[in-house]
């Protein structure tokens, strides 16, 4: 009697999360790799305007799940699908979408085109350097190669970017915040800080910060008293920071220069310091001058590490 094979459905991809931070999707593609097939997905080349950065990934399960962003949200489910034959194949892939696809019924809002390698991962010990490394609060890099579909740890490149025939990917640790004061202010810098994502560390009066201020750290100061602040201020001036914000207006501010220029301070240190602090002001409530600063913030790692 003739039977015939029922056929074989392929996973429908879906959303399993809406994060972008790459060490999570690091993480996600790490536990899928437990339970099966997974690929990370790299966004590798921008043709026109993009809606994300070179090295973008996204993490994709062999049972359809996916995590992370390569575009706007428009191209995500096609990138898990092809993701998916790729680890029914065995073998990695680079698609384009957009300007230059194939996939005509594909565009992408901004009328541009992107390219995104698929990598299959045999292992995940990579993965887990970069995360390592995060930890520890340092920089890390992977280096992909679409020719001997390996991936393996680098040195962080400055940016990533095509290097010969290899694709380098940079990950730097989350913006951390040490907020020093004991106002309302700080108060809501916290909060909103927090639900941004960063790494706050309170550190009102405490002289001692040295140690928790890397070049990844923005440090703010929100104290009503030239004094109070002074510890902390010269510890950031000395520091890697890649953003000193202190309150107070113009006239305190000069004030402010005055005394560190006294106490030796070079005029390069001094101009580190961004006072009145934050991105937009006057502010009259706590709210908006912790919008101000985190706006702030965010633009000032940006520019440090475009």
């Amino acid at each position: 009697m003739d039977q015939t094979l029922a056929p074989i459905t392929a996973p429908i991809p879906v959303r399993a999360s809406s994060t972008d931070d790459p060490a999570d999707l690091l993480c996600f593609a790490i536990n899928a790799h437990r339970l099966g097939a997974v690929s990370l997905a790299t966004l590798v080349d921008i043709r026109g305007g993009a809606a994300r950065a070179l090295g973008a990934h996204m993490a994709v399960a062999a049972d359809g799940r996916f995590c992370g962003y390569v575009s706007g949200g428009c191209v995500e489910a096609a990138v898990a699908s092809e993701a998916l034959l790729a680890m029914a194949e065995g073998r990695d892939r680079t698609v384009k979408f957009g300007d230059g696809s194939p996939f005509f019924d594909i565009v992408l809002p901004c009328g541009g085109g992107i390219s995104v390698a698929i990598h299959v991962l045999k292992d995940v010990g990579a993965l887990r350097h970069v995360l390592e490394l995060l930890e520890w609060r340092q920089a890390a890099g992977l280096a992909y190669s679409p020719e001997r579909q390996t991936l393996e740890p680098v040195e962080p490149p400055p940016r990533a970017c095509w290097l010969e025939r290899d694709f380098l990917s940079v990950y730097r640790p989350r913006t951390r915040v040490v907020l020093s004061g004991q106002t309302i202010e700080a108060q809501a810098v916290a909060r909103l800080a927090e639900a941004s994502g960063y790494d706050v560390i309170i550190n009102g009066h405490d002289e001692d910060a040295a140690d928790t201020i890397d070049p990844f750290t923005a440090v703010v100061l929100l104290h009503h008293d030239l004094d109070a602040e002074a510890a902390i201020l010269e510890t950031a001036l000395m520091s890697p920071g890649f953003y000193i914000g202190a309150l107070g207006s113009t006239r305190t501010h000069r004030r402010r220069v005055e005394r560190l220029t006294v106490m030796g301070f070079r005029r390069d240190d001094i101009g580190r310091i961004k006072a009145p602090i934050g991105m937009f002001g006057p502010t009259r409530d706590a709210t908006s001058l912790a919008l101000s600063v985190l706006a702030d913030i965010a633009a000032a790692r940006l520019v440090a590490y475009a």
